[in-house]
């Protein structure tokens, strides 16, 4: 056996082809030792078939799990998942992989996480200084609409099921919010009454499209390209909101209806 290992000892075992996060559970004298998986599952080798090829020592990035994945010291696809499931497993469902947010439905409310003091806290931070956050995305976009003076745009992307319009969500929140900071309470009541109709009008337009899937029972079935616009002193004016690209693969029958294909606010 070429590799020293003691129980308690965090490794990657190569099995059928794939790497599975493990700890040494008992080394026995003939050289075989028991590895039990981080999902629960065990693994026994003999002498002969440890090596360095079969299983390798865990770096300490994997095992305590980084909030940027592009720090990680061992980047491959079981690393990558790893340190999301690890994160989960702490309500932590937030990742960054460099500029790219990575998040997992938690199918569960986190306490405090999107509350009023969440907001305040990453609109007053620069993207990297606080811990990844959907805020702190959606407060970089807002920013460099100022710093870069061009348009900003926020691609929001995964499978079904995965949170993709509850993401949007939580990005049109922070974003009204800031808005209406930006002129502090000389709002008009225009201002306010555009900022509500966008915040609101998602699930209306859920309404029209969504649908049961094998997935979950209220999943959306159609893309939607949101689009803002903001004044110079930072409040929002007007959006347009298209609905797109209609999905069926995942819908176990299918019933005719039609809705109106765009809805502008103004």
């Amino acid at each position: 056996m070429e590799l020293e290992l003691e129980e308690g000892d965090r490794v990657w075992v190569r099995e059928k082809g794939q790497l599975h996060p493990c700890t040494v559970s008992c080394c026995y004298d003939d050289n075989s030792v028991v590895f039990t998986s981080e999902y629960g599952q065990v693994i026994t080798m003999n002498g002969a078939d440890i090596s360095r090829l079969n299983v390798m020592m865990m770096d300490v990035s994997s095992m305590n799990g980084v909030e940027d994945m592009s720090t990680l010291s061992e980047l491959h696809e079981e690393s990558i998942l790893h340190n999301l499931y690890t994160r989960y497993c702490s309500n932590l469902i937030y990742t960054n992989i460099g500029s790219i947010l990575a998040a997992v439905n938690p199918y569960k409310q986190i306490s405090g996480l999107y509350d009023s003091a969440a907001v305040e806290l990453y609109s007053k931070h620069q993207l990297g200084e606080l811990p990844p956050h959907i805020f702190a995305l959606a407060n970089e976009c807002y920013r460099c609409l100022w710093k870069r003076q061009d348009s900003q745009c926020v691609l929001i992307s995964g499978e079904s099921g995965a949170g993709k319009t509850e993401s949007t969500k939580l990005l049109l929140k922070f974003l009204s919010v800031m808005s209406q900071s930006s002129t502090g309470a000389a709002l008009s009541e225009k201002t306010t009454r555009v900022e509500q109709a966008i915040v609101q009008s998602s699930p209306i337009m859920e309404a029209f499209g969504n649908a049961k899937t094998v997935y979950n029972n209220n999943s959306s079935r159609f893309g939607k390209f949101i689009q803002l616009h903001f004044s110079q002193s930072g409040n929002i004016q007007g959006g347009c909101i298209i609905d797109y690209l209609l999905e069926k693969v995942c819908l176990p029958f299918i019933m005719a209806f039609s809705c109106v294909s765009k809805c502008r606010l103004q």
